[in-house]
Order: structure tokens, then sequence, then C-alpha cells
């Protein structure tokens, strides 16, 4: 399939600063040599724990954060290497739908304002055309026409996530980048989003990126699904394949967290000893063998690469 996004050796260091003239002595290495491609109509799940470097890898993609090192291509274009003009009208092809519905609305703001104000700034919809394109974006994500001229505190939190969708579909993108879009709602909520996302998916042709802690959530969405730890993609595959023979000891740990309504079915639980390592210090070899229960000799000594062990299932583990 054609390749709507590539990604590179995706790197993204923050600089630590001491003393009175602000002095690097050190760096957090948050995402450190991510790659990965999407197709156009995919949908891929980026998921980890809390600190592993995906939102930041999301936040880079769209250049939110800049980042150290990499190439990422969009349609062919590199989006590192383009000035803020031409990055300023490929945005709107990429758009992306925060986490916290609450904090990511402006108050000050009416739903009609929220949803035109790209449109504005990109000089799309004039005139009566930009109201119409607002009340058919309401309709779209389950809202009605009159609720526009609302404020955010008017609405539940699965309501205003559902304007963060409308908001995220106003410029017509080809890729919406979605940061835990679901992890602040109910579970009950959390399934009428999911759909939402599919459905608007179906009808506009969109490409997904969906970064999730929750792996029982990117499993009914996602066609593909990464595993990242400590800024670096672990293991990646489609997503039957993930959860049916997950081969990375840190993603047969995350599976078997997931909750199961049987008791007779539940998967032993693999409890991970010790903490996540600071990413200021990564352990060098693979970053998961202080944690890892099948380490072995010389885990410690390389970094495994990320390697095809056959039906573009990727692991990065000396195991496989």
């Amino acid at each position: 399939m054609e390749a709507l996004l590539d990604v590179h050796n995706l790197k993204v260091h923050f600089p630590i600063r001491k003393g009175l003239f602000s002095r690097t002595v050190g760096y957090v290495y948050a995402v450190n040599g991510v790659s990965f491609s999407l197709a156009k109509g995919e949908t891929l799940g980026l998921v980890g724990e809390s600190g592993c470097g995906k939102t930041t890898t999301g936040l880079a993609i769209l250049r939110l954060i800049e980042p150290t090192e990499g190439r990422v291509a969009f349609a062919g274009r590199d989006i590192f290497q383009m000035t803020p003009s031409r990055l300023r009208s490929l945005k709107k092809q990429i758009q992306i739908i925060f986490q916290d519905p609450y904090s990511s609305l402006n108050p000050r703001m009416t739903v009609n304002q929220i949803l035109s104000d790209p449109m504005e700034i990109h000089g799309m919809y004039p005139g009566p055309q930009r109201q119409q394109r607002v009340a058919y974006l309401l309709e779209k994500v389950g809202l009605s026409p009159e609720q526009g001229r609302r404020y955010p505190h008017e609405f539940s939190g699965g309501q205003r996530q559902r304007i963060g969708i409308a908001r995220a579909l106003a410029l017509n993108p080809e890729l919406i980048i979605g940061d835990e879009p679901v992890s602040a709602l109910d579970v009950s909520i959390q399934a009428q989003i999911i759909n939402l996302l599919i459905e608007l998916q179906e009808e506009f042709c969109l490409s997904y990126i969906i970064i999730a802690h929750d792996l029982a959530v990117v499993e009914h969405i996602c066609d593909r699904i990464g595993v990242m730890y400590l800024g670096k993609i672990v293991e990646m595959a489609s997503y039957r394949r993930l959860y049916q023979d997950p081969h990375h000891p840190y993603t047969q740990a995350l599976l078997s967290a997931i909750p199961v309504a049987d008791p007779r079915k539940a998967p032993v639980r693999i409890v991970l000893k010790g903490d996540v390592p600071s990413p200021i210090n990564p352990p060098g070899g693979c970053r998961f063998h202080p944690r890892c229960i099948k380490r072995m000799d010389g885990c410690d000594q390389a970094e495994p690469e990320l390697k095809d062990i056959g039906g573009q299932h990727f692991v990065a583990c000396y195991r496989h």
C-alpha cells in the first residue's frame, strides 16, 4: 500500500540545564530512534507505559515539538525541512485530537467559534459556507447545530471530545493523530467515541495514529500496533498477530494485564519487577533487560535491532 507517512529514526532529546549560565548537563532521551510507516486509510496504534515517548512522537510529527534528529515525510514531503509558510499549509492535512477534553477547548469561545477559527485562519469556507460547515461537522459527530451557541462548560466529557473531533475534521485532513482520545472518558463513552472514529474514517478516508496506554482500547480500532518502551519501538505487528502471538517479553506483560471478565479464561499475570529506568540515563544494551524475566547473557551488552520475524511482525529481542 502507498505510504502516507514515513517516520525514520526520529529522536527527541530535551536538554537539562543547570547553573547560573543554564549550561546543558545532560539530556532526557524521550524518543530515541523511532521508525515506522503509515499507509493511506490505515490506523496505527502506539502503546506503552506513561513516559515511554509515544505522545512526544506524535507531537514531533506535527512539529509541535521540534525533533533532535530524524526524518518525517508526509506524502513524500519532508516535514522537518519545510519553511514556516509551507508547514502552515501542510497542517491543514494533519490534525490532532488532544487527550483532555476539558482543557483542550477554549472556555471563552462558543463551539461555533472553536470550529470556525481554523477555517478563518486558513482562509477556507468563506461567508455563509463557514457556518454551514460548522453545522455539518456538529451533526457528523452526533451533536445538533443549535448546540454550537453554547460554551464548553455546558457539555459533558464525551460531548467535549466530540467537539474536539469535529475541530480536527474542520480542515478536511488526511491524517489525524489521537493522543489518548478516550482515556479521560467513562468506559461506556469510550465505546461511543471509538465507534465514531471508525465511522468517520470510513466516510472521509482518514488515516489515524492512535496513542494509548490501554491495549484493550486500540484492539478495536487499529490495523497495526507498535509497542514502545523507553523511547523505542520494541514490537510492531498487525493487531491480530500481536494479540494472538506476542513475542517481546514487555508486550507479553502488557497483554497479561488486560482484565478478562471470565476468571476461568484470565491469563497468568506477568508482574514486572522494579520501575521504568530514567530516560536521562537509560540502561545499556536492551533497554528492557533490567526488568525482563527472560533476559539472557548479552542482553545488557548491545541493543537489539527491530527485525522482521515473518509476516511483517517486527521484534527487537535477542530471543527472536
